[in-house]
Order: structure tokens, then sequence, then C-alpha cells
């Protein structure tokens, strides 16, 4: 019969575990272990004090220390024995787990956890104090650049987090024992870990420093991730020396190189200086030679920087969503954001100094966790706007605000008004605090400190939405709004360039040279990194619908908490401009409107984005310069319309539904846009002459647009009859004023084209000169011919709303202070169209300039005929036969013969040439009309025209006397006395009622005289005697 093993003992289970555990022993006998250390002195002294040589839990820290401390030349280097002793532990427990003696279990299971707990605690000293156990240069911890031994286990458990990043990575073949890390972090007091979490964190930060999109980013981001998941991790990143670098030189740059978090932020496919350009270069692995690469491989490109960058995106705002968490770090991650946006406030500049500002690639990482951040305030129904406080702007101590233009007021009106706004509420507490005294017996002293302490606490003290949602709008202006202008830029570089490249190699192929070669050469190479540029801000930005729509959604907030602080979404407008609305940010607005046009631009960028609250915000303010003064920002929401509008080619039912269905749009569209036409000639700019040109071409297609929808062409003629003299009348003044400088700066191009055309023509002349001057003159010809074909395009959009609104509308067009005017203009376009001029104008390719004669003819005559129609007093040819510049007869038959020969409709034709007889009519009667009235008195005649006036009134300031027509047609374009140029509008003219009378009485007795002189005649044919043929002969 087979004897049973004799049970162990307790004491000896436990020395067997400790020495498994710890690889250590108390007696010098041969081990299969070769691992294990003999501690003789520890032996001994055991020894001494009459113990028995056996591990126990009362010996576990003294031997621990002993084996840390002693000099064993082949034992491992303390930290990674303590990450063995930990893990050894685990083994053990694992084992003892099955145990059948349960007293036995649960002694040995408080012993493994005992080891356990000691192994992560001396390896917390160790790493805080690594000279504590350094007996030999071996155990010392590995020094920077590897960084902490403690890095590679935090990337070994942070390996596994695919839920964010959508990726995996190894710690390098080193895996941490479970629940170490756990112990580690959270087992601690923050003074033993700081030091420990301070080098992490700067180790971290060189891992990504200089890092782009396409390098390894993600593992320190995820190690970043976890520490700071833990109190005392978020703790010590906000309090280390550079959470926040300090210095008086501080610059934003400096930010995002010396900070914790400005590496992370740094990493980016976007270009940056040379100096920081990060690797791998994210243009040139995925973009070179692009030109010649297949779609799909572009696409995979596209894809696979977007989904890198939304990684990164979310690792950050996870990364800050935990400190904010945090209550004791969100002070200090507000603090950050606003130093760094404060820092940067010159991004906002057309030219930007790369060493004093942070990236674009840092602001548009900054503005897509923003974005994130600010998702729980961008529900639909935008319920939590009442706690954004306008008072921010004015108050906030946190954010640097009192720089930025307004929408309508002026610093010194801000600084008045917020001075004003101080003082009535330090009135207020004043009296509540007399008021609280008076009815209490609290001393004064302490009332007081309570007044100020509050009074500072509203100025201070706002809500995170509050500070998030003006933070978030402030590092849009300078990251993502932006990073769409530097695009923007980008492609006018590139279009510059493909056009000097161009003419470069066309005149290399004329007469080559060396030196046109390396210019040329020089030119493809800075292309080639245009394209990889280019190709880089797509893939990042434009082709991210998510990070786009994320920002139209933010805008959305803005604009409903906008129109908020004037009384919601109704019109009229109150006649008074709140103060905090005036006051507020103008790139509040103005960044709305570019990401609003950006986004037009891209297929599906708009799709499910609601729109109402964008479209009735623009029509409520367009046309309103005491809300929004800057005149340009206007017109960029009538350039988000035009976007907007549905064209040819098929329009999106959202778009349409926005015009043609909307209550606001439908009242106030067509007549805010007429308002904005005649605004925008005076804004005030050096170059307002050009920039009205390119306003007006976008009002002049919506509102050809606009004429095709029935309910707006209604609203458009009712406007037309209200306004007959008033804003409908100024915007048929501007409109003619154009149509007639367009037009004859156009065909005057023409004329300097073709000169250009004869001397390029004539080679051999044109060889013989020198190259510089070639090339001027090359780059001159197509200069003109892009100035033409501009010109050309907004001349005939003109001409054609002239031509489809006098159709329905003629009433102001015959008005007496218009008439003369379209009568000359239409005289004028006859004349070049059809005079003796007409065969200089022709062109080889005239379609290329948009210039087509044909059509342009039909419409003018379509014109003459419109207002004929519309004529039932029959002022219309008079005012034609008036014009002595332009008119001739003999130009309406011309105009007939080619409407002819172009195919027209004869009533049109047959009306045409009525009306040029009635003109020819009108102007004998001129010519015997004035003959009637012989010497006219100088004190008749109009000092402008010299003209006889027929209602002379008297200007108040210069005391001038002037025909009514005269000045009105002046004061359609200019409100000031011709005379003195002080201001004067058509309620100041005063009637000159004497002098009128005058005139009438002189008309009279002139016609009178005339009749007298006629009566004279017909007696004395009367008394001559009759003659016969002979006679007459004779």
């Amino acid at each position: 019969m087979a004897t049973s093993k004799p049970q162990r003992s307790p004491e000896v289970v436990e020395d067997i575990i400790l020495k498994k555990i710890f690889l250590v022993s108390l007696t010098d006998s041969p081990d299969s272990d070769s691992r294990i250390v003999y501690l003789e002195m520890t032996a001994a002294e055991i020894l001494s004090e009459g113990k028995e040589l056996r591990l126990s839990r009362d010996l576990m820290e003294r031997v621990l220390i002993d084996r840390l401390s002693g000099d064993f030349p082949s034992a491992e280097r303390p930290f990674q024995y303590l990450i063995g002793c930990f893990r050894r532990a685990d083994d053990e427990g694992r084992k003892i787990a099955s145990m059948k003696d349960k007293n036995l279990r649960s002694e040995m299971e408080s012993v493994v956890k005992q080891a356990k707990k000691l192994s992560v605690s001396y390896c917390r000293i160790h790493l805080g104090n690594p000279e504590l156990f350094s007996s030999g240069n071996s155990n010392l911890i590995p020094t920077k650049p590897n960084g902490s031994p403690l890095l590679p286990l935090i990337f070994s458990e942070v390996g596994s987090a695919v839920d964010i990043f959508g990726g995996t990575s190894s710690g390098g073949g080193i895996q941490c024992p479970p629940g170490f890390l756990d112990e580690f972090f959270k087992e601690s007091d923050f003074d033993s870990l700081e030091p420990i979490l301070k080098g992490l964190y700067e180790d971290l930060r060189l891992g990504v420093l200089k890092v782009s999109a396409l390098g390894n980013f993600q593992q320190p981001l995820r190690a970043l991730l976890y520490l700071v998941g833990f109190p005392f991790g978020a703790k010590s990143l906000v309090n280390h020396p550079w959470w926040i670098p300090k210095g008086v030189y501080l610059t934003g740059r400096a930010i995002e190189v010396t900070s914790i978090l400005g590496p992370f932020f740094h990493v980016s496919a976007l270009p940056d200086h040379t100096i920081y350009k990060s690797q791998p270069d994210a243009g040139q692995q995925c973009f070179s030679e692009a030109s010649t690469r297949r779609p799909p491989d572009l696409l995979s490109s596209f894809t696979t920087i977007k989904t890198l960058m939304n990684n990164l995106y979310d690792g950050l705002y996870e990364v800050l969503r935990a400190l904010l968490k945090n209550h004791d770090a969100r002070e200090k991650v507000l603090e950050f954001f606003a130093e760094v946006i404060n820092k940067n406030s010159s991004r906002a500049h057309i030219q930007v100094d790369p060493m004093s500002c942070a990236s674009s690639g840092m602001f548009v990482n900054l503005s897509a966790v923003m974005l994130r951040l600010c998702e729980p305030f961008l529900d639909a129904n935008l319920t939590k706007r009442d706690k954004i406080d306008p008072k921010y702007v004015f108050y906030s101590d946190r954010l640097d605000l009192s720089g930025l233009t307004a929408l309508h007021a002026s610093s010194e009106e801000v600084a008045e008004w917020v001075n004003k706004s101080r003082q009535g509420q330090s009135d207020g507490e004043n009296r509540l605090l007399q008021s609280k005294e008076a009815t209490s017996s609290g001393s004064n002293a302490f009332g007081l400190s309570t007044t100020n302490s509050t009074a500072s606490g509203e100025k201070t003290k706002y809500s995170f939405i509050c500070e998030c949602f003006f933070m978030t709008a402030r590092v849009l202006n300078l990251g993502l709004l932006k990073a769409f202008s530097d695009f923007k830029h980008l492609v006018q570089d590139i279009s510059r360039s493909e056009e000097t490249l161009a003419t470069l190699k066309a005149m290399q192929g004329q007469t080559p040279s060396p030196q046109l070669q390396l210019e040329i050469t020089r030119l493809e190479k800075e292309m080639e990194l245009y394209s990889q540029e280019k190709l880089c801000y797509e893939a990042q930005i434009l082709r991210d619908g998510t990070l786009i729509q994320q920002g139209l959604t933010f805008y959305r907030l803005m604009v409903v908490w906008l129109v908020g602080m004037v009384g919601g979404f109704t019109m009229p407008l109150p006649s008074t401009c709140p103060m905090e609305f005036a006051s507020m940010p103008e790139h509040f607005l103005e960044d709305a409107m570019e990401l609003l046009i950006f986004a037009s631009r891209i297929p599906k960028a708009l799709d499910g984005v609601v729109l109402d609250e964008f479209m009735n915000f623009i029509i409520m303010f367009m046309a309103s310069p005491d809300y929004i003064r800057n005149p340009y920002l206007r017109a960029k929401m009538v350039e988000v319309l035009n976007c907007w509008m549905p064209r040819g080619s098929g329009p999106s039912p959202i778009t349409a539904g926005l015009f043609e269905g909307h209550q606001l749009s439908l009242q106030y569209l067509v007549r805010n846009l007429l308002k904005l036409y005649v605004d925008i000639e005076f804004t005030g700019s050096h170059t307002q002459f050009y920039d009205k040109f390119n306003i007006r071409h976008n009002i002049a297609e919506l509102l050809e647009y606009l004429w095709q929808v029935p309910s707006h062409r209604n609203a458009w003629r009712r406007i037309a009859k209200e306004e007959e003299k008033g804003v409908y009348l100024n915007f048929l003044n501007f409109l003619i004023n154009d149509s007639i400088y367009l037009l004859d700066e156009s065909l005057n191009k023409i004329l300097e084209l073709k000169e250009l055309e004869a001397e390029m023509a004539n080679t051999a002349e044109w060889e013989q000169r020198p190259a510089q001057e070639r090339q001027e003159r090359t780059r001159q010809f197509h200069s003109q011919e892009n100035i033409i074909r501009i010109d050309m395009k907004l001349a005939n959009e003109d001409v054609s709303m002239l031509a489809f609104t006098t159709e329905e509308i003629t009433a102001p067009f015959l008005l007496p202070e218009m008439v003369d005017r379209v009568a000359s203009m239409l005289n004028y376009f006859l004349l070049q169209l059809v005079g003796p001029q007409r065969k200089s104008l022709s062109l080889k390719d005239p379609e290329k300039y948009e210039f087509r004669p044909k059509q342009l003819l039909k419409q003018i005559v379509h014109i003459y005929v419109h207002l004929a129609r519309g004529d039932k007093e029959n002022i219309f040819p008079a005012a034609i036969s008036k014009d002595g510049r332009s008119y001739n007869d003999l130009l309406f038959s011309a105009a007939a013969d080619v409407l002819r020969r172009i195919g027209e409709d004869g009533r049109v034709i047959q009306e045409f040439v009525e009306l040029g007889a009635k003109a020819k009519v009108a102007a004998s009667e001129a010519m015997d009309a004035e003959a009637a009235l012989g010497e006219i008195p100088d004190e008749f005649l109009d000092p402008i025209q010299y003209t006889l006036m027929k209602d002379p009134v008297i200007l108040p300031s210069s005391r001038t006397t002037i025909d009514r027509p005269v000045i009105q047609r002046h004061l359609l374009s200019d409100s000031s006395d011709p005379f003195n140029r002080s201001h004067l509008t058509s309620d100041m003219l005063i009637p000159d009622t004497e002098l009128k009378a005058r005139i009438e009485e002189f008309v009279k007795s002139q016609e009178r005289k005339k009749r007298a002189e006629s009566l004279s005649i017909q007696s004395n044919k009367a008394t001559i005697q009759p003659t016969n043929d002979e006679m007459l002969i004779d």
C-alpha cells in the first residue's frame, strides 16, 4: 500500500511561493533556477535574531530591499526585476486559486497580494528616485533618449485600444503584467507619482515631435489618453511646467513646439514651414506626380489621410474630455485654449509669420476637437443657446476680444457702451447694498467686500458652454476658416503659375533659350509642390464632410443666437440696432458665410444640413447697413445665395425650396437684393469702383433667376410701383451706368487687343524685338483678353436684365429724370453695334470673349420697343432725338436691315422702325421749337445742360437754380450739391415758382410772336396777285 505525500505546513508553502516570486533564498543550497539569489547577509542577520531561515510575509519587505540594494552581477536591473516579481506573483495567484484547503488558499492569496503591492510600491520608489537602488552601473534606469521604462508597458497596455483609434500597435514585444499599471497609478499619492508622470509626458511629447499624419502618433496618443484617465494623471498633466510654457517672448509657435499637447496638435498632412516640417512628408508620399496617378490611387490616399486625421481628432477629443471632466483640471484646460488663441491672434492676418504663429495643421486639428466639444449643445433645437452670454465678449478676462472689428459699432462706441454698462451695474449694486445695510446690522466693510467680489464674479464666471462657444468661434476663425482662405490663395497661385508656364513654353517654342528653359524647369518644380499641397488640403479638409457639417451646425447656432438679440426671425428689423448685436465681432458672421460658400461648392457637403435659419438671416441683414456696417460682408451673403441658386443643370430640392417656398424670401428677397445693388456703389474702399461689378454680378444672376419665379416677379412689379421714385429708380440708374461703362470699356479694349494681335502677327518684326518686351506684350495680350471677357459678361447680364424687366415694367424708365438717360444709353449702344465703326470690332472668335453682337442688338431693340409700348404720353421719341451725342435717324433703318438678316420677329422690327420715324418727327419738331424760342436769356438756362429749364428749383446750400429733372438725375448717383459738395436730397429742393412763371411767360410770348409772324406771312400771300404760267416762267 502506497504511503501518502506528507502535508506541507503553511509556513513552508509561504516560503516556496515567496522564493518563486522574489527569486531569493536564505539558504546557500543549489537551486534549479539560476536566477535565485542567495541573500547571505540577510540570512546571517535573521539567524542572529534567533529566527528560522524561512521567507515569510513579515520578512517580505526586508528581503526585497536587500535584493534591490545588493550588488549581484548576474541579477536583473531593479525595474525589470520588480516587474518580474509582479508577474510571478500574478502567476502564483492563479495557481493558489486551485488549492483545496480554503484556509491555506486564503492565507496564500493574502501573501501574493502583499507581494504584488510591494513590487508596485518599490517600482514607484525606484522610478521616482533612480539613484536609490544603484549599487552597480548596470542597475541604473535607462536614460533618454530611450525614455521611461514604463513607456513600453503602457504601449503594451493600450495597444488593443481599437475603439477610438481604428488600429492596433504593440509595445515592442514587452507585455505588461495584468493589473500592474492600474495598481501603479491608482494606489498611490500625488507627490510620489508626480515626477514619474512628468517624465512620461515629456517622453510622449518627444515621441510625436515633428511626426506627420503618416507617422506613428497613435501609440503616444493612446498612452496619453490612458494616463489622463487616472485622476493624478490629469492633475499632473495640467500642472506640468510645459502645460502652458512661460516666458516673456512666448509665441504661438513656441506653445506648439514646447508645450506637452502642442506636438500632438501639430500632427497633420497640411504644409508647414521647412523648419517645422513633419515626417514622413504626406504630400511627397501620397501625391507626388499626381497628374500621372490613377484616380483609385488618389482616392485611396485621400481616404488614408482623412481616416488618420479623424483618429487624431477623436483621440485628442477624448484626452481633453477626460481633463475637462476632472474638476481640478478644467480651469487649466480653458487657460490652455485661451493662451493658444491669444498668442496666435495674428493668424487672422493675410500674411502670417510662421516663426511666431502656430501651424495651420495645429489650428485645423484644434478646430475639429473644439467642434466635438461643442456637440452636447448643438442639438437640433439649440435648446442651450440661452447659456451663451454676449457679455463674455466685453467682460471675459480669459479671451482677448477687444481688438476685433465689430458688426456695426466702432471701437470707441463699444468702449463707451461697456463703461456705461459697468457704471450702471455698479450703481445698481450700491443701491442694493445700501438697502441691505439699512435693514441689517452687518458691518460696512464686510458688505463692501461682498459687493466687489460679486461684481468681479459676474465678470469672470461663465458656464462651460459659454466659454466653449466663444473659444470655438475664435479657433475656427484662426484655424478651419483660415485654412480655407489659404487653400483659395493656393489655387489662385497655381492658376497664375499655369498661365505663366504656358506663356514661357510658347516663347520657348518660338525662340528657344537656356535661360527660359531654366525658368520653365523651376516653375514646373514649384507647381509640383503646389499640387501636392493642394491635394493635402483636399484630403484633410475638403473631403472631410463630417468636419464641414459640424462647422455648419456650429454656425447655425451662431446665427440663431445672433438673431435672438434683435428679436428673432421677424421682419422688419427694429429701427435701432441693439448695442449688443452691433458690438459682436464681425468675423463671427463672416466665418459663417465663408464656410457656407466653401461647403456649397463641395459636392454633397450640404446634404442633411438645415439651411432655413441661414436663409432667414441673410434675407434680414444683407440690405441692413444699420446693423452690419461692412458692405463686403453683406455682399458675401449674396455670394452664399448665388451658390445656392438652382441652376439649369438640375436644381437641388433643398435650395430651390429656400427660394421658392420660403415666406421671408417671397416677401423681402427681391427688395433687399435691389437695395444692396444700390448700397454697394459706395463701399468706402479704394477699390470700390471695381469691387461693385463683381458683387453686382452675383446680384444680377440671382435677380435673373428670381424673375423666372412668378411669385418673385409679382413682388418685383409691386416694388417697382411702390418705389418708383425711391430705391427702384436708384437701382435703374446704377444699372444703366454700369451697362454704359462696361460695354464702352469692352469695345475700347477690343480695339486695343486687335492692335496687339496685329503686332504679333507680323512675325518678322515681332521676332526682332527683345525677349523681355515680347514677354511683356504677350502678358498684356492675355490680360486684355481676360478683361474683355469679364467686362462683356457683365455687360451682357446688365443689358439682359434691362430687356426682360422692361417687358413688364416701363414707368420708372419714362420718368422725366430718367427717360433722357435711358434714350442716350440705347442710342449709344445702337451706334456701336450698327454704326460706321462696327466692322473694326470684328473678332476671329467673338464667343471666346463673350461678345455676341447679334444677341446684344436684339436685346437693345427689344428695350426700345418695350419702352415705346409703355409710353402713353409719347415722350420717348423726343428723348431719343434729343440725344446729340449718338442719335442718327439712319441708325434705325440700318439696325432694321441687320435684324431682318439675323431673323428677328417682323412685328418687333416694324415697331422699331415706327419708333425711329416718330423720333425723326420729334427731332424736326424740336428744331422748329428751338428756332421759335430764338435767343434764350441765360437765367432761363440750366447751368449744367444749358437747356431751357421747365421746372427750376433752388439748391438750399449753394443757392444755385437748376432744372429739377437734371438735379434729380444727379442725386440718383450722388447725394451732394454739385456746386459745393454739401449734402443734398430731393426733398430739400426749393421750387423757384417766380422764375418758372417767367420762363412760361417767355415761352408763351415767343410762341405768340411766332404765330403773329406766321399770320403776317399768310396775309401777305393772300394779297399777292395771281399769276399765269407764262409769268411764272418769266
